[in-house]
């Protein structure tokens, strides 16, 4: 955990660092975050994969799981970095696990170079799955 106050190339350049610890012997692509809590605190995550594919976990989870096994549930931002020459967007599995924390939360997807673009999770994931029966976002066709 980073505890000192970071901007939004500090978070970046963190997700950049964590990227360096994934664990990717299968398929060589190294995934790392850093997810911004609304006191200040920075966690990071990288992706750990598994010889059995689906126990593998992405980056962004790793991170919010750590952060929320030490009590935040208040998250303002999450940068993610990749191996990849694109901008690295989160999978919907990992968008889905951060929206149960709030659809505001601000994705930087950040490029090899540092470069990236910023979206909120409710407009990567504007019909997430939700056990909340008041959500705005769903229409009933009573017909």
């Amino acid at each position: 955990m980073i505890s000192k106050p970071l901007d939004q190339a500090g978070l970046v350049q963190a997700a950049l660092s964590a990227r360096d610890k994934a664990y990717a012997p299968y398929s060589g692509f190294r995934v790392g975050a850093a997810l911004l809590t609304a006191g200040g605190k920075v966690y990071t995550g990288c992706n750990i994969e598994n010889s059995s594919y689906g126990l593998t976990c992405c980056a962004e989870r790793v991170a919010l799981f750590k952060a929320v096994s030490e009590g935040e549930r208040d998250f303002r931002a999450v940068a993610v970095a990749s191996d990849g020459g694109d901008y690295c967007v989160p999978c919907g599995a990992c968008l889905q696990v951060l929206a149960e924390f709030g659809d505001g939360i601000l994705v930087y997807m950040c490029s090899n170079a540092g470069k990236y673009r910023v979206r909120a999770v409710a407009d990567l994931l504007p019909d997430r799955f939700s056990l909340r029966r008041d959500s705005a976002n769903v229409e009933v066709n009573r017909n």
